[in-house]
């Protein structure tokens, strides 16, 4: 079985209830929850999930299932993944992208080293997810133990990335499209990447551009959901032939 969009989309102003599914483009310095909140807020329907976080510095695609349709989560198609991604060489941080404290720094690489360490970090690879994650162990996140100084010993977990599209390489900045699937951490790509040229590295920027069929060309601002909030798109379930 699978989800599909129905044709008829709307919206109720009247407190009755919202269901369906919702597109939004997270700016950044917010986190997911908050976008959440915004959107309960606005549709006055407090049954509200969202399909893949996005750190508080990203910005990009969230996608999110009101009502009744948050039952329907299961049966969307959310892989692959798409973002924009900029890399800065020449520094390591404790949280693996430009929030962090530099912990480690190296000249930066030669293109040549790049571009091979790119291919190396292509296919099905083992990654170990950043110290400051939602990676949980015997009940305590990461993030969480951390910041009390106390990482915890993350176990690597396979992942896949489809391919890497290399838009930019200069002055020590590498802008990429990296399309992957689900639990990858393009955080954690930065930093191998520095790593894996005999450098160092952390993520400077990332947007979400694609979720499985859902582009963020289709997403609603969070300014355009409090001044006009569009229309929720409603969602069924069908048999597959």
């Amino acid at each position: 079985m699978r989800g599909e969009e129905k044709t008829t989309e709307h919206s109720r102003a009247d407190g009755s209830l919202v269901e369906g599914l919702l597109l939004v483009d997270k700016p950044a310095g917010m986190t997911s929850h908050d976008v959440v909140q915004q959107v309960r807020r606005i549709y006055a329907e407090r049954s509200i999930g969202h399909l893949g976080t996005l750190d508080p510095f990203a910005t990009g695609l969230l996608v999110l299932l009101l009502g009744r349709a948050t039952r329907l989560a299961n049966f969307l198609d959310m892989e692959p993944k798409v973002y924009e991604a900029a890399i800065k060489f020449g520094t390591e941080t404790d949280t693996d992208d430009s929030t962090g404290t530099v912990i480690r720094e190296a000249p930066p690489p030669a293109e040549a080293a790049i571009r091979s360490a790119v291919r190396s970090l292509t296919g099905t690879i083992s990654q170990v997810p950043p110290a400051y994650s939602a990676k949980s162990v015997d009940g305590t996140r990461a993030y969480d133990a951390a910041r009390r100084g106390e990482p915890l010993d993350l176990q690597p977990v396979d992942v896949t990335v489809h391919a890497w599209e290399i838009r930019g390489l200069d002055a020590g900045c590498l802008s990429a499209t990296v399309t992957c699937s689900g639990g990858t951490y393009i955080r954690g790509l930065a930093r191998d990447l520095g790593r894996l040229t005999s450098s160092a590295a952390h993520l400077a920027s990332l947007r979400r551009t694609r979720v499985g069929s859902f582009d963020v060309a289709d997403a609603a601002t969070l300014d355009t959901l409090a001044d006009a909030p569009p229309r929720v798109r409603m969602l069924r379930v069908v048999a597959d032939a």
